[in-house]
């Protein structure tokens, strides 16, 4: 407060970040009279989609995007809609985020509390017992409580293939296409 600040730091610098990022928005003007606004983004930050527009009403203090009525401080589209029409922002900014409000709150004494082993504490009248029925099996494996689907169901095995052919029902040392594939080594190629 010395320093001559009015507002709770974080206020602060969120007013400065809406103040840069109404630099880049388009306002219209609906009625000066009620005091309503078109406020539209010019710099989009994804290519292709058409820049969002929101509807801002300084006289009831709304945004289309909810920020000023949630957070009671202006966004950048109100922002943005009171430098059109030349309005101090800092009148829209809520009391509450003031420091001199916030020293009002921290003025007040807080009662000492006594020492714990001085609380008259009840007797409690029930007994809490533990759910058997929720405790691990401390036995063997722990159980999968996942759900399962499609991909967990296992194509049937039918035992064991072949290297050569890949088919089942015979192993290597019994194929058919054994001849073959015997005879054949890298020194074949150059007779």
């Amino acid at each position: 407060m010395e320093a001559g600040h009015v507002f709770v730091e974080d206020v602060s610098d969120a007013m400065v970040a809406n103040r840069r990022m109404a630099r880049s928005m388009n306002v219209e003007i609906y009625s000066r009279r009620l005091e309503t606004f078109r406020v539209t983004k010019t710099i989009s930050r994804r290519p292709g989609i058409p820049p969002k527009t929101y509807g801002v009403d300084l006289r009831n203090r709304r945004c289309e995007c909810r920020r000023f009525e949630t957070l009671h401080y202006p966004c950048a589209h109100v922002v943005a809609a009171r430098a059109k029409v030349n309005l101090n922002v800092e009148q829209f900014v809520d009391d509450v985020y003031t420091l001199e409000r916030i020293l009002r709150v921290w003025e007040n004494k807080f009662p000492v509390l006594p020492d714990l082993f001085t609380w008259e504490v009840p007797p409690t009248t029930f007994e809490f017992l533990p759910d058997r029925g929720l405790r691990r099996n401390p036995r063997g494996h722990p159980q999968s409580s996942r759900i399962h689907n499609e991909i967990d169901i296992t194509e049937k095995f039918d035992g064991k293939r072949c290297r050569i052919c890949r088919l089942a029902g015979h192993s290597q040392n019994k194929c058919p296409l054994r001849k073959y594939h015997v005879g054949q080594s890298s020194r074949s190629g150059r007779n």
